[in-house]
């Protein structure tokens, strides 16, 4: 039911071969995860689906070569609150592993870009880092002389910085021959080790198949077009997200420390 009248919604986006390509890679992924739709819903306002508005002519070709790549590039600053902007443009020179497209790509996934969020798992604050690697990774980045998950700039730079952390043990992960892939792609590795942990990706050799890890690492690759600037962000039309986001789909990675702020 969930499949059929989610699909309903989007025949609109069929004419476009990239939307094909999202859909059967949704398709893939559908049984491991709870919501799949709301990346679909974001590339439908970029490209104008069902005939209404959208990007005509929008490169397909570079919006295909954005999602396989590696976030490395200049964020376009449209696209994200300029309250957020040198906050996200810090965390992705934080290592040369991650860069700013994939922090605002990921910070879209996990909360939409609201700072006062608090998960269903009592995660909180715009980065949904898990409450134990925020009081790691945590620091007083805005200045304000308090250290909080629900400060935006606190909260996006321990992003970065666990990220970049995540990103090294990865790498080492590779080296030594933990990966069952013979080509490891090692952005996705980290981003689910972001979202369920990296023991599950050394248990699983790879991006696991449960927990909605492949969901997770294909909705924020679906938004590296946008914040790469290959689509240009309209003006004044908000910023991407959908109302109500699945924040229990988002944040199923296992976690079972209460959030605190210190």
């Amino acid at each position: 039911m969930v499949v059929a009248g989610a699909s309903a919604g989007f025949l609109g986006c069929l004419f476009s071969p990239l939307i094909i390509l999202i859909l059967l890679v949704g398709v893939i992924v559908i049984c491991a995860i709870g919501v799949i739709f709301w990346p679909l819903v974001l590339i439908c306002q970029i490209f104008g689906c069902g005939g209404g508005g959208g990007g005509g002519g929008v490169d397909t070709d570079q919006v295909a070569e954005a999602f396989n790549g590696d976030g490395k590039g200049e964020v376009q600053e449209a696209a994200v609150p300029a309250a957020f902007l040198k906050y996200i443009q810090d965390a992705g020179e934080e290592c040369d592993q991650i860069g700013p497209v994939v922090i605002a790509a990921q910070i879209q996934q996990e909360s939409g870009f609201r700072e006062q969020l608090i998960g269903p798992d009592g995660a909180k604050g715009i980065s949904q880092l898990p409450p134990d690697k925020f009081d790691e990774y945590g620091e007083d980045d805005d200045d304000n002389d308090k250290t909080s998950a629900l400060n935006a700039g606190d909260s996006i730079r321990a992003q970065g910085r666990y990220m970049c952390s995540l990103a090294k043990d990865i790498d080492r992960l590779i080296a030594d021959g933990g990966v069952k892939d013979e080509e490891p792609n090692s952005l996705d590795l980290t981003l689910a080790a972001y979202h369920l942990g990296l023991d599950e990706v050394r248990k699983a050799k790879g991006v696991p198949e449960y927990g909605g890890a492949q969901a997770y690492v294909f909705g924020i690759r679906t938004s590296f077009a946008l914040y790469s600037g290959v689509v240009d962000y309209p003006e004044g039309s908000g910023y991407p997200s959908v109302s109500p986001l699945p924040l229990d789909s988002i944040s199923a990675r296992p976690r079972d420390e209460e959030g605190t702020e210190r």
